[in-house]
């Protein structure tokens, strides 16, 4: 089954600030004994409990920040005090925050990233409980047979957490408003974004999983349509470039009948918001995709394409299904050739 991103939510959060709070410390208990046939007595007050601790764990169920939006405060529970007749209190319960995969957390004040949680199941403990105050008994010595005191229990750690997400996804599309986008992802998938004939249809991200034969799968993100300007804040692409970091291959989608403009310029815009947003993200592979072959005069628009650009193009329509299994062939041939060893940076030197 598709892993559908949030297409049916109000709004896709992807950077929310979230105060985490340990649980404190029980206290440590000051007992003596005081039993039936005992000759002698002395300290046994237990140990309080340690406080909770709260965790952040990667679980891919989640696909934006939603969850935590209406929640800034999170804690743990609070250690329980000693006892007596040497019996310690229990530990407060940890707090286990789930985010989707792709997150990156950081301490909001110190403004240093503390885990970028990309793995399943991946999880960093952002604050540590208090830990539990000892009793009495543990004071015990030969000069000292009788302790009358106890520790409290230590105070939990509060850290003010930004976490940021950037989406996980082998193949994100780009491309100006209105290429194509959101209908090629659905076609390709069973993911349903929103499909209108204006430009900016698509106001968040989603994802989609492709499934192909022999149990071959990827995930393809649709990302809102960039424009010029986009990397200094113009229109929504600024908002989302992050979430194309992660992508091992991009497909760049272009409309080759547009309204007005020539589709190799529009390309070219495209590349230089890429360029100027970040140069490593405009280094991935890439596969330009010339849509809408069902138009009149699609044809000849994809040579004259191909001979302007000098780079292989795809010619596919994501209406009528022309070229989509073909362009799933290639895209998968890709993400293999990504994967190769000869295609990872050599390591310089040993880890530290």
């Amino acid at each position: 089954m598709p892993h559908e991103g949030p297409v049916n939510k109000a709004m896709f959060l992807d950077e929310v600030e979230i105060v985490a709070i340990a649980g404190r410390g029980g206290d440590g208990c000051v007992a003596f004994r005081r039993e039936k046939h005992v000759p002698r007595g002395g300290p046994s007050g237990g140990d309080g409990g340690d406080g909770g601790s709260v965790l952040l764990r990667a679980d891919s169920s989640y696909t934006t920040l939603q969850h935590l939006a209406g929640r800034h405060h999170w804690r743990a529970g609070d250690g329980a005090g000693g006892e007596g007749k040497g019996c310690h209190g229990r530990s407060g319960r940890d707090l286990l925050v789930r985010v989707p995969a792709g997150t990156i957390v950081r301490d909001a004040d110190l403004g240093i990233t503390l885990k970028d949680l990309t793995a399943e199941g991946e999880e960093v403990c952002v604050a540590e409980g208090g830990r539990g105050g000892r009793g009495n008994a543990a004071f015990k010595s030969p000069t000292n047979q009788a302790p009358r005191h106890a520790e409290p229990g230590g105070p939990g750690r509060q850290r003010r957490l930004r976490l940021e997400l950037k989406l996980i996804a082998d193949v994100g599309i780009i491309g100006l408003p209105n290429a194509g986008k959101s209908t090629l992802l659905s076609r390709l998938s069973k993911a349903r974004p929103k499909i209108a004939d204006y430009p900016f249809t698509t106001l968040h991200p989603c994802l989609g999983i492709v499934e192909m034969g022999g149990w071959r799968r990827f995930v393809m993100a649709d990302l809102p349509g960039l424009i010029a300007g986009a990397h200094a804040g113009a229109g929504l692409g600024d908002a989302f470039l992050r979430h194309v970091e992660r992508t091992r291959v991009l497909l760049h989608l272009v409309d080759l009948c547009p309204l007005e403009g020539d589709p190799a310029a529009g390309y070219r815009v495209i590349r230089r918001e890429l360029r100027a947003y970040s140069r490593a993200l405009a280094a991935k592979p890439e596969l330009v995709v010339g849509n809408k072959m069902d138009l009149t005069g699609a044809a000849e628009r994809l040579d004259r394409l191909r001979t302007k650009l000098k780079v292989p193009v795809v010619g596919i329509s994501a209406v009528t299904g022309q070229g989509l299994g073909e362009l799933a062939e290639r895209i998968w041939r890709m993400l293999q050739e990504a994967d190769a060893p000869s295609a990872r940076p050599a390591k310089r030197g040993a880890a530290p």
